[in-house]
């Protein structure tokens, strides 16, 4: 579970800053770390330019988490804490930086890292950057990596998390929630993707193949055009982030987005796609790539070619014109790669050790 408070590390007071760019990543990211930090006994401010999402995605809050406007960071009366996170590069305003240099001992100054499975982000993980200029001079600033391996900083994974997917009874869970009774030998598939999915008409096609299926698309999504009898669509409510979580393992087969629901996914231990955050430059198409060769390095090679061409197709990046594979094999090799997972360290448990040796 990490570094916990005692007398030897009593709780620190942690700043995490947070910009929304778009859609809900940044801030579903930023608010499960704030949430796992405070209820690890770390008091923190979540400073955020908007917060809006959280009405829905956190609506009754977290204990230790102190959600405070970013204009408001940019006064000269807040004190910086003992650790400040800018999520994604996201760049704390100028007069808290300043504070930050007057401030002694320094506070731990973390730039928490967009998730990858590229080889750099091994290199890179826990590297110090001085700062030569700015408001900052005179301070470090260190880059700590999300990741999939013993030598990046992890993922995000709270504990108990793993124990409460085990006790879900999903069939229960679904009447009560969303009134959604699962008929015999009906496959549930949620459907969370990027407006404007190019791969979007092929999916009824490939849906069809198999046993017959019930859509389950997240709130703000269009339905796909031309379904088949074989397909039946449910459209979500607005869920909580716990929730979301629930719907996951509740699921057969999850088509998430991102980072927040792509780290989720895997965390349910059911087949999933994973559609990549689509860039001009083709950087996507890196990372994507990166991913399925570490992900698939042990699936049987049948399996592994389906995965990735499905894949491929769902990000734009070839041909949806292949069918899902067998959902059993699929399954097995997502527990596999949820095992292997588990026996890392989980970011925030790396985080609060990271800290306590850099201070």
């Amino acid at each position: 579970m990490g570094i916990l408070p005692s007398s030897d590390n009593p709780p620190m007071q942690w700043d995490v800053f947070c910009r929304v760019i778009d859609n809900f990543g940044d801030i579903g990211v930023c608010w499960r770390l704030a949430a796992d930090l405070g209820a690890r006994g770390q008091p923190v401010r979540l400073w955020v330019d908007d917060a809006s999402a959280l009405a829905w995605m956190a609506p009754h809050g977290a204990a230790g988490v102190d959600v405070r406007p970013w204009a408001e960071a940019a006064s000269t009366d807040v004190v910086p804490g003992d650790v400040v996170v800018e999520a994604f590069g996201c760049d704390p305003p100028e007069a808290f930086v300043r504070a930050m240099t007057l401030a002694t001992p320094a506070p731990v100054w973390i730039n928490l890292e967009y998730l990858s499975a590229e080889r750099y982000v091994e290199r890179s993980h826990g590297l110090r950057s001085p700062q030569l200029a700015g408001p900052g001079i005179g301070l470090d600033k260190w880059f700590y990596y999300p990741g999939f391996t013993a030598r990046t900083g992890g993922l995000l994974r709270e504990p108990g998390l793993l124990h409460a997917h085990s006790a879900l009874d999903g069939p229960a869970w679904l009447e009560a929630r969303l009134g959604i009774v699962r008929q015999a030998g009906e496959r549930l598939a949620s459907l969370f993707c990027y407006a404007g999915t190019s791969a979007m008409g092929a999916l009824p096609a490939a849906l069809s193949a198999g046993p017959p299926t019930r859509l389950l698309v997240t709130a703000g999504l269009p339905v796909p055009d031309g379904l088949p009898p074989e397909v039946s669509v449910h459209r979500l409510p607005r869920l909580t982030q716990a929730e979301y979580d629930r719907l996951l393992r509740a699921c057969d087969l999850n088509f998430v987005r991102g980072e927040d629901s792509f780290v989720r996914a895997q965390w349910a231990g059911r087949p999933f796609v994973w559609q990549a955050y689509p860039q001009s430059d083709g950087v996507h198409a890196a990372k994507l790539a990166a991913f399925l060769d570490l992900f698939l390095a042990q699936a049987p090679q049948a399996l592994s070619a389906a995965l990735r061409g499905l894949w491929m197709g769902w990000n734009g990046l070839g041909p949806m014109d292949v069918g899902l594979p067998a959902l059993g094999p699929w399954q097995a090799h997502c527990e596999k790669w949820r095992s292997s997972l588990e026996a890392l360290p989980d970011l925030v448990s790396g985080l609060l050790e990271f800290v306590v040796e850099t201070r």
